[in-house]
């Protein structure tokens, strides 16, 4: 007998004081990001391989996931839930695919930048990601609920994309367009859209689960996988030897950072929603990015007036279309996913 199709169980509502701390754990999340690109940035130059260095990254990852969940007591109960969860239909075996999607997001960038630049490439995640938080949210995927887009969400989601582009202007007035630009510019706003799914699939697991522990490591097994295929068969196209690594071990901090961007994603996104999860992600992203090209510059790093408003420019528009709304979320339609 099949087991009933049980819903997905919904995260209790955040009061307007536990939002914030999630709003914030979002945007710790994001800063995490400019640090972990810094690092396989690196350590694909080093290598000489940008597939090679987001594999790298994923399977130390899910090493360290590996290893936080057979020791420590959440994990292990976490991972005697998955079981349950697929028995009842609250987890599908398709959700632990999400992990895929970070692998796309990688690719992408290793795929693009080369040709339309790092400033086009954030542009073009960020439009994605919000676009795709506020759909999401708008159909009740995520275990948060259905989140109506208000419009102050609106003016905050506007305010926020052209704040984006106040900082990376400076780097787009070179850009070459043609049609193979738009091409390669619309991989990584594809990847971006689908970083809204990955982030309701995570929430739904880490509320079946009780614990965003095993929903970390379905993605980073998930990732690991896809990236090792593209890698395995690249390599045999073009005849590469054994990989030769670079022996700096700062060179391979990408993996744990990327456990704390999904983890913080996976708790934060079943309180406040996919919507404002992904604006706390693009300021922290932002905030993150100015830090490390002021500690830490690079030949193409260029901090100017402009990048500061900016950033500023979009904590503001996020703290408007974040506030959390008067008006209660709906109950998710999410037990036919």
């Amino acid at each position: 007998m099949s087991a009933p199709n049980v819903p997905t169980p919904a995260a209790p509502p955040a009061s307007p004081r536990a939002s914030i701390v999630f709003f914030v754990l979002a945007v710790a999340a994001g800063c995490v990001l400019p640090v972990q690109g810094r690092v396989n940035a690196a350590l694909a130059q080093a290598a000489g391989d940008p597939v090679l260095a987001a594999l790298c990254s994923f399977t130390l990852g899910l090493v360290l996931m590996v290893v936080v969940s057979a020791l420590t007591r959440s994990g292990r109960r976490g991972l005697a839930a998955v079981r349950p969860a697929l028995a009842a239909r609250t987890v599908r075996p398709w959700y632990f695919l999400a992990g895929a999607i970070g692998g796309v997001l990688v690719l992408a960038q290793a795929l693009t930048i080369g040709t339309i630049g790092v400033a086009v490439f954030t542009v073009s995640v960020v439009t994605g990601q919000v676009v795709g938080g506020m759909l999401v949210d708008r159909l009740g995927l995520s275990p948060a609920g259905v989140r109506h887009l208000t419009p102050r969400r609106l003016i905050g989601a506007g305010l926020a994309l052209v704040a984006v582009l106040v900082v990376v202007w400076p780097q787009l007035g070179g850009a070459d367009v043609g049609p193979l630009w738009l091409l390669f510019a619309a991989l990584p706003l594809l990847a971006g859209l689908a970083t809204a799914e990955q982030q309701v699939l995570n929430a739904r697991q880490a509320t079946a689960y009780g614990s965003a522990l095993p929903a970390t490591l379905t993605n980073f097994a998930a990732g690991t996988v896809a990236l090792g295929l593209v890698w395995v068969a690249l390599s045999v196209l073009a005849g590469s030897g054994p990989p030769n690594l670079p022996s700096d071990w700062r060179l391979y901090i990408s993996g744990p950072l990327g456990c704390l961007f999904i983890g913080f994603s996976a708790v934060a996104v079943p309180r406040i929603g996919v919507f404002a999860t992904t604006l706390g992600l693009v300021s922290g992203n932002l905030v993150g990015s100015l830090v490390v090209d002021l500690v830490a510059p690079t030949a193409g790093s260029h901090v100017t007036a402009m990048t500061v408003v900016g950033t500023l420019g979009a904590l503001a528009a996020v703290t408007l279309a974040s506030m959390p709304s008067r008006r209660p979320a709906e109950a998710a339609p999410v037990s036919r996913r």
